[in-house]
């Protein structure tokens, strides 16, 4: 039996890289696979429906970073023939920018997997009235047992079948939408009607260093973002290093540059359709309804009682405008047109007030609650609405969603810690059957931290929102340290450990301080980094007496 670096490599390969054997089509629906999480088709149609459409700016970034991943990353990760993107810093660098770099992925990518976790909670929860903490253990249980058993190759050929699943169901949810709504009311006035309440507002040229979502921060923040997500996150590196070859791990990755955009756009669209759906109905006050039953047991029944009477009242009289708008729409009469979505966006507000005032109450009823509801809104309309074998689909579609992002999540969990900490620093010389016990025990301790996180995700709002600020907080960190290792040569591994710390230091900092919007802290972070390392090693070269920089290594 082989023992040593050989079996560890052996075994990595087969677990974490599936033999390098994946053809391109397969490593672009694993990519996108892993993306697709139900904070996906839970959230952002949420998202859409409460602030309209420009949080899709934020992937406006993401094919030019495509293009610079399969210029400069992707040759050199298989050139190395690595199997963790961290691999290669301690080449570069040293051993301690290595590990640095490597738990900054693993405190970010374990607490992103326990929302990713909590995201299907919140469907059986609110379909079965279950407890959402036992359901998180529930779920993360199923989960850890699927990604124990399964690997990587198992995982990406899963992740396939599921996305031609996905995306016909999304597609059914959208066609219903527009079935669903009157008669006389087509796709065209639905946009319509979406675009005069600032729905699809998709461009924002705003330049507001603190507005979350404009061109300017999806342009520029969103590249920084995708190129260290798509670039350093072993979640992403670890599905194109699947690739049969060099060539193939590039065409995945395009082709995920060109379909990541309008797949995106669309789910948000149908976010947008919902919202206009619920101008014609009746809306819920809040459309997590199991806390709104809560209420009702509880001595703040009566106040929600006539809460729920007004707004039923400014429901009816938003019915009333928006049929008046869309009448004006089709005349083309401006000043109808002005004077019906200044009616429909002043009784809107009101509605909007009215739901403010129901979130205080669910707060008090139960101070543990989840008060914004807007995980729950694509949710509400799929449950309530659609025929029952559809929503039965459509669950089943989002729970296939979860499972294969977040099986890769710990699937690249573990391997990172094996690869990089246990095979590294701990034991160097084990057997294939230790290494492969191993792995599974560190998935099954990731899946644990994971569940364990998923039990404080109640009241991060927006999920999509919550998960890409956390990602925020280290991904600048982590792709100014590779920049550093690509591009700066002449920095040696002193300075770029001590310039990662501080710099994620000052973005953590910066995040608390609320000086900017989130996307904004990818590119801080990844200049900070090249800018503290630079001086660093030049005070470094003072020290040694020499003014000049050292010849690369």
């Amino acid at each position: 039996m082989v023992s040593g670096k050989a079996a560890a490599r052996r075994i990595w390969t087969a677990i974490f890289l599936g033999n390098r054997t994946m053809p391109w089509y397969i490593v672009l629906l694993s990519i996108m696979g892993t993306q697709a999480s139900a904070i996906t088709f839970l959230s952002a149609p949420g998202q859409a429906y409460t602030d309209g459409m420009r949080f899709v700016q934020y992937y406006f970034g993401l094919p030019l970073a495509m293009i610079v991943i399969c210029m400069f990353f992707v040759p050199i990760f298989h050139r190395l023939k690595v199997y963790t993107a961290y691999e290669y810093l301690e080449q570069r660098f040293d051993l301690k920018t290595r590990t640095l770099t490597s738990f900054l992925f693993l405190i970010q990518r374990g607490l992103s997997t326990g929302i990713s976790i909590y995201a299907p909670s919140i469907i059986l929860s609110s379909l079965m009235g279950w407890n959402i903490y036992y359901t998180n253990i529930f779920m993360g249980g199923l989960l850890i047992i699927y990604t124990m058993y399964g690997g990587t190759k198992a995982v990406s050929y899963t992740q396939s079948l599921q996305l031609g699943i996905i995306f016909a169901g999304m597609f059914m949810a959208g066609y219903m939408v527009m079935h669903l709504l009157p008669q006389e009311i087509g796709f065209r006035e639905a946009l319509h009607v979406s675009g005069k309440m600032g729905k699809l507002n998709v461009i924002v040229t705003d330049f507001d260093v603190k507005d979350r979502y404009n061109i300017w921060s999806g342009v520029i923040g969103g590249f920084f973002l995708a190129l260290s997500y798509f670039g350093t996150d072993q979640s992403q590196v670890g599905r194109y290093l699947t690739a049969r070859t060099l060539t193939e791990s590039r065409m995945g990755l395009l082709m995920n540059g060109l379909v990541k955009v309008p797949m995106q756009f669309l789910i948000m669209l149908i976010g947008a359709l919902v919202f206009v759906f619920y101008l014609y109905f009746r809306a819920p006050i809040s459309f997590n309804e199991g806390q709104v039953r809560k209420v009702y047991n509880s001595a703040y029944a009566p106040q929600m009682q006539l809460l729920e009477q007004e707004y039923n009242e400014l429901s009816d009289r938003k019915q009333a405008h928006v049929h008046k708008l869309a009448d004006a729409l089709k005349t083309e009469d401006e000043k109808d047109i002005r004077v019906a979505q200044a009616e429909l966006k002043a009784v809107e507000d009101a509605s909007m007030l009215v739901r403010d005032s129901a979130r205080v109450l669910i707060k008090k009823a139960d101070p543990t609650a989840e008060a914004n509801d807007t995980n729950y809104i694509f949710l509400h309309f799929v449950v309530h609405n659609l025929p029952k074998g559809l929503v039965g689909l459509l669950i089943a579609i989002i729970f296939l969603a979860s499972w294969g992002s977040i099986a890769a999540a710990l699937n690249s969990l573990a391997s990172t810690t094996m690869v990089d900490v246990y095979q590294r620093m701990i034991n160097q010389t084990a057997t294939d059957g230790e290494y492969l016990r191993m792995s599974k025990i560190w998935t099954l301790i990731w899946g644990v931290f994971s569940i364990a996180v998923a039990q404080f995700a109640t009241g991060l709002g927006s999920l999509i929102e919550a998960v890409n600020i956390l990602g925020s907080l280290f991904y600048g960190t982590i792709l100014g340290i590779f920049v550093v290792a690509f591009m700066m040569k002449w920095v040696k591994g002193n300075a770029a450990f001590w310039g990662a710390l501080v710099a994620e230091l000052l973005v953590i900092t910066v995040y608390m301080s609320d000086i900017v919007s989130f996307l904004w802290l990818n590119v801080i972070g990844c200049l900070l980094v090249m800018l503290v390392a630079a001086i660093w090693q030049l005070f470094d070269n003072a020290k040694r007496g020499s003014g000049d920089l050292p010849e690369q290594a």
